[in-house]
């Protein structure tokens, strides 16, 4: 699939699976950030290749200064191109539609889609987790033209009243994943409120490294991915910070921080190897496989294995990681308090520097 070239495109930092373009999760260099999850609805999924959800959220941080100009790139590329196509390297397709979380300096949205339709609500206060489920009701910011009318001819909406995103797109009969994600939901938002009013970086990462909530995922075949946690503060003269795994299950991994600056360091432990004969690049696609695993992600797995098979080395190891993370967190806190200047040529190999010193501890 191709689409039409941008006349510029901004600078962007990305968590994504290595085998696809696009991005789970991100930020570009104007402090947009956008990060997406599955959901199944009653339009139907398209196994034909289109925009993946993924690619929309490079795309809208490449393409957008701020999180409503994102937002206007994803639903003007999706009523395009729509969206489907496998978001799993496997031979069997899995295929969803999308939800989106953006923000910048200044605003906050949740933007969720079903086909080629699509609802958005502005965040003005509080907090929002979506955890695979559509949340947008009757207080809808934006819609698609047709939103509506779809939803009449479908006979999903009798247009009387008024109309809820959520209950006129979700299934009837929710798949087994959903059904399942909607504890997640709501412990996601109770982890939330029992914060409200004083939610740091902190409690986000505490949050997604919690299990019993079933927010950070370690059983059944799947582990959580890569996390992210991005401090966007309102006063502009302060640095946008975005803290980055780069490696699975966040109760057992290190948030770095990263900022944009001139000159930045690239961090080649953290990008996956490139393939000659790339089977997600063959038609038909993923009949193979390849290890992607980047160098950081190698000895973190060696790590986990020696946590799992030696209690007592593991658990001084992931005190050594946490005590690692706090030094970053401390000199990020008094970074943004303006306690202390920003210095680029540091802050330029800050993100470089903690890989490698984490690397180190798995040595």
């Amino acid at each position: 699939l191709e689409i039409e070239q941008a006349e510029r495109t901004h600078a962007v930092v990305l968590s994504r699976p290595a085998w696809l373009w696009g991005a789970e999760m991100g930020a570009n260099e104007h402090g947009v950030c956008v990060g997406n999850e599955g959901v199944w609805t009653r339009e139907p999924l398209g196994e034909d290749e289109a925009l993946l959800g993924m690619d929309l959220v490079r795309l809208g941080l490449e393409r957008g200064s701020s999180a409503r100009e994102a937002l206007e790139v994803i639903v003007a590329l999706l009523e395009r191109y729509g969206q489907g196509g496998s978001c799993k390297e496997e031979p069997v397709p899995f295929v969803y539609h999308n939800t989106f979380l953006l923000a910048d300096r200044a605003e906050a949205w949740v933007l969720e889609t079903a086909g080629r339709y699509w609802a958005a609500q502005r965040i003005r206060e509080g907090s929002r987790n979506p955890s695979n489920q559509l949340s947008i009701g009757r207080e809808i910011t934006a819609e698609h033209a047709g939103l509506r009318q779809r939803a009449c001819s479908q006979g999903w909406w009798n247009g009387d009243g008024e109309f809820s995103f959520a209950e006129v797109f979700s299934l009837t009969h929710q798949p087994a994943r959903m059904e399942a994600a909607k504890a997640r939901y709501r412990a996601g938002k109770e982890l939330l409120r029992q914060h409200a009013g004083h939610i740091t970086a902190e409690t986000f990462m505490a949050i997604l490294r919690d299990k019993a909530s079933g927010i950070c995922v370690d059983s059944e075949g799947f582990r959580t991915a890569g996390s992210m946690v991005s401090v966007l503060p309102r006063d502009p003269t302060l640095p946008c910070v975005h803290f980055f795994t780069a490696t699975p299950d966040p109760s057992r991994s290190v948030f770095k921080p990263f900022v944009f600056v001139a000159g930045l360091k690239p961090a080649p432990q953290v990008r996956s190897p490139t393939f000659r004969d790339d089977p997600a690049k063959k038609v038909p696609r993923f009949q193979s496989t390849v290890d992607r695993r980047h160098e950081l992600y190698r000895r973190h797995q060696a790590a986990l294995e020696l946590m799992e098979k030696d209690q007592e080395r593991g658990q001084k190891l992931l005190q050594t990681l946490r005590d690692l993370e706090k030094q970053g967190l401390e000199g990020m806190n008094a970074l943004l308090a303006g306690t202390v200047a920003p210095r680029p040529e540091e802050l330029a190999d800050l993100f470089f520097d903690c890989v490698e010193a984490e690397m180190k501890f798995y040595t």
